[in-house]
């Protein structure tokens, strides 16, 4: 501590002497990303010597040649290491007289940095920036070295933010964000949150500016310097200024933070959505009373507003459902598949924009922890809407500390529009996080939605939306018959709403449904760790992969359209589309590297369609207590209609019965209308077959003039008669994804 408070006296002298270096015309920036030098040692000192290589950003798991404890991380019985980055780079001569500041985006856990020998400092923040100004440590027209030291988490204090998930086993630390060093002058941006005002045609910019000014020491020291702070906005792609430069001269304390906030109203403004995107850009400059500048960075941002009206959530004023899905990035960080892919562009862009777009999501929850920085800027770029949750499952934090964290996530990540909920806790209540730190946040950014896990109206005054997990076999509704008074759930029965979720339908706050299902599989078609009993009870346990994948997809295309019928839910978000192979849990795809869908996946597209037509009756083939229907009789149910577009769609919907080989044994054709935002019921009755067997209906609608490429298809499967031995069902194909 004594270094980096030597470093942080150098600095204010060099602030204190103007020099030829002082006036910069934009922030110096050297990117540090890259190829490192990396070890791991037992004690708290650095190595000898580096024998490995690693890839920054990145987790340790990367280091070349690998780790002498890399199995262990996975089993989970290794012994803690300190990690050791080295780095060397030159600094330009002519950047002397500038201030220095290291910056890492995200690091973890425990973090340390050393430049040229001297200690800069330390934090424990895991998921926000960690920056510490660099001062007289830097050699100018020399080579540098940097060393970092990142710690494990079982060395994280007790008053760190959050940090928990206890369906983690390996928890890799790692610095997983960007690393660079900046110069500028004696006035520094720390911080710069772009916030819109989209009824209003303007942004509003907040900059909290750091001040390298030695304090006031003596009488007659100042105490404040004049700064003058500039702000232009342009068009992100065309660079056409659409805000005349808007001008404060706001007063800075000395060696201190001093927030600023400009209003800069654009001309024709253009508002961001998921199918415009459009972005802009923001340049904010300092400066001295006499001209000179001190420092410059520009921020992209989204002109939208996103509210909620009563139980729904709506964008730039108008309603919008949220389909989407989950991904658990940190679950996945411990995946021995993960590799590098989380850092790979290409593979984030088709992850996030690519397949969410051929399957008709238009929003995503970022579950239990947050993502590197590239995420959000793909998100924002392809028009993907996000609830974004800090990795707070289990209580692990001291008030002071989460208010610290949680404050400087909002300032972070705040500027990007595809955020639009917070997400403080999962599943988890918290009176300090719920009823003070929200509140607070709010002033700081009143743009977006806040939620807090399973606290409602009940737990805290200001309840905007909640987020139930209706898991239906999650609770032992499977048909175990470990309980008579716990039916099993009757698959495909829209109409089904059980006592336990009555508060979906009667909370005045905004229901999210953003987890369901259970019905999870690793990539290999085997059952995760906690849905091994439900496929040996509906499926058996010498199931095929195959046919776990049939069952799964068929039970989340059910579920899907049983949630979506519920018209008084803000949105639907499945879980789980990315997450840790053999875990817990698992996601949809059968390789990962090539994002290869499983078929859950493949229904999901017409489960999600914007504008829908489901089939209402209980499944017959898995749902055990499910009755035979009578050959050759009639059998009547309802097709459900939805739409969550503000337009009505209309178009041909066609109802079929296939026998097992695939052969249509009844047929039929209606023309629809469903009303913007609608619900409708459609009663149909078709003639049952003569011979007995296992029978798949199928509807398929195929909606006009809404650029959505149909059929989207709904399937029941039935029993008919009294048919012997074990029953055949055709399959329908639901088509590849365009992606």
């Amino acid at each position: 501590m004594r270094a980096f408070i030597q470093v942080l006296c150098v600095a204010g002298l060099l602030a204190a002497v103007p020099g030829p270096g002082m006036s910069v015309e934009a922030r110096q920036v050297i990117d540090l990303n890259g190829t490192w030098e990396f070890e791991q040692t037992a004690g708290a000192f650095p190595p000898a010597k580096f024998t490995r290589r690693i890839p920054v950003p990145g987790l340790v798991f990367l280091a070349e040649p690998r780790i002498e404890q890399y199995d262990a991380y996975y089993a989970g019985t290794y012994e803690p290491r300190f990690n050791w980055y080295r780095r060397k780079f030159v600094v330009p001569a002519g950047l002397k007289g500038s201030l220095a500041t290291v910056t890492l985006l995200k690091s973890k856990y425990v973090t340390r940095v050393y430049l040229n020998g001297i200690d800069l400092g330390r934090s424990i923040a895991c998921y926000t920036p960690v920056e510490f100004p660099a001062g007289g440590a830097v050699r100018f027209g020399a080579e540098n070295e940097l060393l970092i030291s990142v710690g494990d988490r079982k060395w994280l204090p007790s008053e760190a933010a959050g940090s928990t998930d206890k369906e983690k086993v390996t928890y890799w630390p790692g610095i997983w964000d960007d690393v660079s060093v900046s110069f500028t002058g004696n006035f520094r941006i720390d911080r710069l949150l772009v916030l819109p005002e989209a009824s209003a045609g303007r942004a509003k910019i907040k900059v909290r500016i750091r001040s390298f000014q030695p304090a006031q020491i003596r009488y007659g020291d100042p105490m404040l310097d004049s700064c003058r702070v500039e702000a232009v906005v342009r068009e992100k792609n065309s660079n056409k200024i659409v805000a005349r430069p808007q001008v404060v001269n706001a007063a800075i304390k000395r060696d201190n933070l001093t927030v600023v906030e400009i209003e800069a109203p654009l001309e024709n403004p253009r508002l961001w959505t998921p199918d415009d995107p459009f972005l802009y850009t923001v340049s904010v400059a300092l400066k001295d009373l006499a001209g000179g500048s001190s420092d410059q960075l520009e921020r992209d941002f989204g002109l939208r507003d996103f509210s909620r009206d009563g139980r729904h959530f709506t964008l730039n004023g108008d309603r919008i459902n949220l389909r989407g899905t989950n991904v658990t990035l940190h679950r996945f960080f411990e995946d021995p598949e993960c590799r590098a892919l989380p850092w790979d562009r290409q593979w984030v862009k088709r992850l996030l924009a690519d397949i969410p777009k051929s399957v008709g999501w238009n929003a995503m929850r970022v579950c239990v922890g947050i993502a590197p920085s590239h995420w959000y800027e793909i998100a924002d770029s392809c028009g993907l809407l996000l609830q974004n949750e800090w990795l707070y499952w289990q209580n692990h934090g001291w008030d002071d500390q989460i208010r610290q964290e949680y404050t400087d996530w909002v300032w972070t990540d705040g500027s990007h529009p595809s955020i639009v909920i917070w997400d403080a806790i999962n599943e988890n209540w918290d009176d300090y996080v719920g009823n003070e730190l929200i509140p607070e946040l709010k002033r700081l950014d009143p743009t977006r939605i806040w939620d807090a896990g399973y606290m409602t109206n009940r737990d805290m005054a200001l309840d905007e939306m909640d987020e139930p997990h209706p898991y239906e076999i999650g609770d032992h509704r499977t048909g175990y018959r470990d309980n008579p008074e716990d039916p099993p759930y009757p698959l495909g029965d829209l109409n089904y709403w059980p006592q336990q979720w009555a508060s979906i339908q009667s909370s005045s706050a905004a229901q999210l449904v953003n987890e369901y299902g259970w019905v999870w599989l690793w990539r290999d078609g085997r059952p995760a760790k906690l849905t091994e009993g439900v496929y040996a009870y509906y499926l058996g346990k010498d199931a095929t992969p195959e046919q776990r994948r049939e069952f799964q997809a068929y039970w989340v295309q059910c579920q899907t359209e049983w949630l979506r019928t519920e018209r008084s839910l803000a949105g639907v978000l499945a879980f789980c589309y990315l997450t840790n192979n053999f875990g817990f849990t698992g996601d949809w795809f059968t390789d990962i590297a090539s994002l290869s869908p499983a078929p859950a996946l493949e229904w999901f597209r017409h489960a999600f369609a914007p504008a829908a037509v489901f089939i209402d009756l209980q499944d017959g083939r898995y749902i055990h207590e499910t009755p035979a229907y009578p050959a050759g009789g009639k059998l009547a149910f309802d097709l459900v209609e939805v739409n969550d577009l503000a337009k009505t769609v209309a178009g041909p919907v066609t109802v079929r019965l296939f026998d097992s080989a695939g052969q249509a044994v009844t047929e039929q054709t209606l023309t629809i209308e469903i009303p913007a935002w609608w619900k409708k019921h459609l009663p149909v009755a078709i003639d049952l077959p003569v011979a007995s067997g296992g029978y798949t209906l199928v509807a398929e609608f195929r909606p006009e003039g809404i650029g959505a490429a149909g059929p989207f298809i709904s399937r029941r499967y039935l029993k008919v008669g009294e048919p012997a031995g074990a029953l055949r069902f055709y399959e329908p194909d639901p088509g590849r994804l365009n992606y």
